[in-house]
């Protein structure tokens, strides 16, 4: 009896560690309990081990007996795998849905009105603009109009498309889930970039998109190894995204905040 008190002591204690040990690496809770389970089932084993002798069976009783015996280790694997994280496929459609529904909306008529309205919206710009011009040198003003929608005005409105549209990126790829930017998002995995644009130019950002194993972060050592910045977005981004997305973080040049230094891998 006392024998069998100890291995269970042992066991417990085993079993403790290795759930405190999985807790301190961040492991789910099911997998917490999975070790438990196995120091509790080693435990069971060697407590066994010192049990004596079953009487043989055979006939009837012997089949009964096996019967039952599967019949709870398959109780046993079902209700423990049904506590596993289970492959949910709605779950995985809203994720490519998020992903699609943009550039679906691209080819819908809301869409076209929409660009109908922005190019109205440009060409009173440039009607302004050429205004101005006439009234400070008069000699220019045709040469502004005939340009209809081109020159100074839609190229900054251009400018702020595109900002937006990388900004929008941000959020659809969900980059705020490791890195932190206006001091929101990041769960430590990746470094703050509110002064990305200090170290980076716009072809550099976009090499770390498409490639993450181009750049690290100083300091990020142990992330950059395990390839914590997933290599996915070359085949989720079209060129025109990752560049919007590139040119709106490279605007970020805020020197109050340590953005780890950029170290180039390749």
């Amino acid at each position: 009896m006392g024998k069998a008190i100890l291995k269970i002591v042992i066991g417990l204690v085993v079993g403790g560690g290795l759930w405190v040990g999985t807790m301190a690496l961040e492991f789910p809770t099911i997998f917490r309990w999975m070790f438990f389970a196995y120091a509790v089932l080693g435990t069971v084993v060697f407590l066994i081990l010192d049990a004596p002798n079953v009487k043989p069976m055979s006939g009837f009783k012997a089949l009964a007996a096996l019967l039952v015996f599967y019949a709870i280790l398959c109780t046993v694997y079902i209700a423990g795998a049904s506590l596993w994280p289970q492959y949910d496929p709605e779950d995985e459609k809203g994720k490519i849905e998020k992903i699609l529904a943009p550039k679906r909306k691209a080819t819908e008529q809301g869409k076209a009105d929409e660009l109908l309205a922005r190019a109205k919206a440009l060409d009173e710009q440039a009607k302004a603009l050429a205004e101005r011009i006439k009234a400070l040198g008069g000699d220019q003003a045709p040469a502004a109009q005939a340009g209809g929608t081109g020159g100074v005005a839609p190229a900054a409105a251009a400018s702020g498309d595109i900002l937006k549209l990388g900004e929008d990126q941000w959020q659809l790829q969900e980059c705020y889930n490791c890195h932190k930017l206006k001091g929101e998002g990041g769960k430590k995995r990746g470094p703050e970039l509110d002064n990305i644009g200090s170290y980076l130019t716009v072809a550099d950002i976009k090499q770390k998109i498409l490639d993450p194993k181009s750049w690290m972060a100083e300091g990020f050592e142990k992330e950059y190894e395990k390839g914590k910045m997933p290599d996915k977005y070359k085949d989720l981004m079209e060129e025109k995204d990752v560049v919007a997305l590139a040119s709106w973080l490279v605007t970020f040049k805020n020197t109050s905040v340590n953005t780890p230094k950029p170290i180039k891998k390749k």
